[in-house]
Order: C-alpha cells, then sequence, then structure tokens
C-alpha cells in the first residue's frame, strides 16, 4: 500500500537503542553498521510486508504479526492497512519473549 507508514512502539525503540548503545562500547563503526542494516530491511517492509514469516512467539497470531532475525536481533512486528507498527527488538541470545 502506498501511503503505509512504519510506527514504532516506545519498548521497542528503546531496546533498539539501548541494543546500539551496548554494541557501540565495542565499537562505534559496528554500532553504526548494525543500525543502519536493522532500519533498512525495517524500512523494506513498506514494499512487501509479508516478506517474513508469521511470528512463531504471536499467541493467536492471524498472520499479521511478523518476525525476522538480523545481527542477532529479533525484530517483531504488527502489518496493518496502513501501517507496519515495530513492536520488539530483542537480542537472539535472550529468552525470547511471548506476547
Amino acid at each position: 500500500m502506498a501511503n503505509r507508514k512504519i510506527s514504532w512502539d516506545i519498548g521497542a525503540l528503546k531496546e533498539f537503542e539501548q541494543g546500539i548503545d551496548y554494541i557501540a562500547g565495542s565499537s562505534v563503526q559496528n554500532a553504526e553498521k548494525v543500525r543502519q542494516e536493522i532500519v533498512n530491511r525495517i524500512e523494506q517492509l513498506l514494499d512487501n510486508p509479508e516478506r517474513h514469516a508469521p511470528d512463531k512467539f504471536k499467541i493467536n497470531n492471524d498472520g499479521n504479526y511478523r518476525a525476522f532475525e538480523l545481527h542477532r536481533y529479533r525484530i517483531s512486528y504488527f502489518v496493518a492497512i496502513n501501517e507496519i507498527r515495530i513492536l520488539q527488538i530483542r537480542h537472539t541470545g535472550r529468552e525470547p519473549k511471548s506476547y
């Protein structure tokens, strides 16, 4: 849909920024690379939001909740008519969180 937008839940944005800050503690260059690649992949959802599999950790998922992994981060999102909402970004080394 041409006028679909991306929005972020505040918790997902906070978790993303904390992860990037953690990586930056070792390498600012790597942190920026990870940030840009994740943001780019999220922006690609505008063209094809169904490109990733339904989120197996979403309880009673009707197929509109989807997820993908990149750089050991798992990004969960919801596909609506006018919006793609980023719901969670969790490091894959952490215990999965059902929602």
